[in-house]
């Protein structure tokens, strides 16, 4: 009898982990045979692979479809291979698709992840409205100074890394990175140039590390969301560091506002104005007008924005930053056109690396695009269908609520179709006139449409004046442990890493002008 009941109950858990992999089989959607459980994501489920990489091993294997069917553990999810289809989702059709989903149980959501960039909803709307103004224009003039100061220090530490067999350029970058997040974000010197080993330095390093425990319980609550909705993806030692951070700065600032516009100060004005207000993006009323929800801005809610604040803001920044200085290494024909530049422009600006100066220098920014062509920071984007259904006319095929797209960037990038030669590094494609002959949504580094990234602009003023500050007086060559293609690191999750770093030669420059 035993046996028996053991085969019923094998058989019905067989049954569980297949239950859905009829979907796009019946939509007439091309994709990979699924396993029981872990679908088609097994690879990056035992972390032998990315997010970025799998979808990048989908696009390329379907090179005539428009979308590719794939099941991240049983939840099927739509490769998107068309930029007029990925235009819908980000733009014309944005309300549609206004979710990220990558909180797989919507009622339970751990406290670090009710932030911009994992927020849907009413709650990332709230945010949202409330956040775009403090990356304005003058916003990013005004807090420049912060980025000058870092900078001419990162040139400092530089010196010393110049008499070394190599520098790790990823960490060197992510360090000054991580200084300017400390100063601009939290009001804090924390010296991470000076010191590899600081505190701060180690946080930034945690949250992106994925070790086994971590890559078991994201797998489960993809597998199992409503048996494993109170399982976090965050390892808790986050929530208490990132906890404590905040409260202490807080606490020195005495509750309120210090005046020194760093981005604790912001959440404090925006605590101050009370509750978030704004029209909801979920709800309508009887006459099809949106309803009017609220939020309150509690400390909760405030630490989860300062959290992805720092961590994206110096992860990208440095993987952009420090994977620029790696292909200008690979190209020095490109590398003494980006310091020519460098040199003309700044000594206009009494050698001083500033706003105006950064604006000026039209290659660099062209050099800084290449190699976010090459290697997004972020390699994909993912959106949720949020209505009951929706038709993509273009290919006649009807998907439903909760269904997940994956648009991959990385891919797109390096396809021939749109970019000629696409493995070179030919900074040349950015130019004003060739830019503006590339195909529209081929070329997603920051996103598109109101999802984007806000912080766009500082991200890409703080990169390429790091580029500066390094280029200004050192020249990067390839050492003999530098691979012209750097191995992705498998276990990255939202931001793309390097295994062994990108190590390259600083070699100070003899002359400038």
């Amino acid at each position: 009898m035993f046996f028996y009941l053991l085969i019923v109950i094998l058989v019905a858990f067989y049954y569980y982990g297949i239950r859905t992999f009829h979907y796009w089989k019946k939509k007439g959607v091309n994709h990979d045979p699924p396993l029981p459980f872990f679908g088609n994501n097994i690879r990056q489920f035992m972390q032998k692979a990315s997010m970025a990489m799998m979808a990048t091993e989908t696009y390329k294997k379907y090179p005539e479809e428009k979308v590719v069917g794939f099941y991240r553990g049983t939840s099927p999810e739509l490769v998107v291979r068309d930029p007029e289809l990925i235009k819908r989702i980000l733009v014309t059709d944005f309300s549609s698709f206004y979710a990220r989903g990558f909180n797989p149980h919507k009622k339970v959501i751990e406290p670090l992840l009710k932030n911009l960039f994992f927020a849907d909803g009413d709650l990332w709307r709230l945010i949202r409205q409330r956040f775009t103004p403090a990356f304005s224009t003058a916003k990013l003039k005004a807090m420049f100074h912060i980025i000058t100061e870092r900078a001419e220090k990162l040139q400092m530490i530089a010196e010393n890394e110049a008499y070394e067999i190599f520098c790790d350029v990823r960490e060197l970058m992510a360090r000054y990175t991580t200084d300017f997040i400390g100063a601009c974000g939290f009001g804090l010197n924390i010296d991470s140039l000076s010191d590899e080993n600081s505190q701060f330095r180690k946080l930034g390093k945690r949250i992106f590390k994925r070790d086994l425990s971590d890559a078991v319980r994201a797998a489960l609550k993809l597998m199992f969301p409503e048996l494993c909705k109170h399982l976090t993806f965050l390892t808790p030692e986050l929530e208490k560091s990132m906890t404590y951070l905040v409260q202490n700065v807080i606490r020195e600032k005495n509750y309120k506002p210090s005046g020194r516009n760093d981005f604790i100060d912001l959440m404090l004005e925006l605590k101050q104005k009370g509750k978030l207000l704004g029209e909801s993006i979920e709800a309508k009323n009887a006459n099809g007008t949106p309803k009017q929800v609220e939020l309150e801005f509690d400390d909760l809610l405030m630490t989860a924005q300062v959290f992805v604040f720092f961590g994206a803001g110096f992860e990208t920044s440095s993987t952009a930053s420090s994977y620029t200085l790696h292909q200008l290494a690979f190209n020095p024909e490109c590398q003494e056109k980006t310091q020519k530049e460098i040199d003309e422009v700044l000594s206009k600006h009494n050698n001083k690396i500033t706003y105006d100066a950064i604006k000026e220098m039209t290659y660099l920014e062209m050099a800084f695009n290449e190699a976010m062509r090459l290697y997004p920071s972020v390699g994909y984007l993912v959106r949720m269908c949020t209505v009951p259904e929706y038709t993509f006319p273009e290919i006649n095929l009807t998907i439903n609520e909760d269904v997940k797209l994956m648009i991959p960037i990385q891919a797109i990038h390096k396809d021939e179709k749109y970019f000629k030669d696409p493995e070179r590094f030919h900074p040349e494609r950015f130019s004003s006139g060739a830019k503006a002959n590339l195909k529209p949504y081929t070329f997603l580094p920051f996103g598109e449409g109101p999802r984007a990234c806000v912080g766009e602009r500082l991200g890409q003023m703080l990169s390429m004046a790091g580029l500066v500050a390094v280029l200004q007086k050192y020249t990067v060559e390839p050492v003999e442990i530098s691979l012209r293609d750097p191995i992705p690191d498998p276990t990255t999750t939202v931001s793309e890493g390097f295994v062994h770093g990108l190590p390259l030669k600083l070699r100070r420059r003899e002359r400038r002008i």
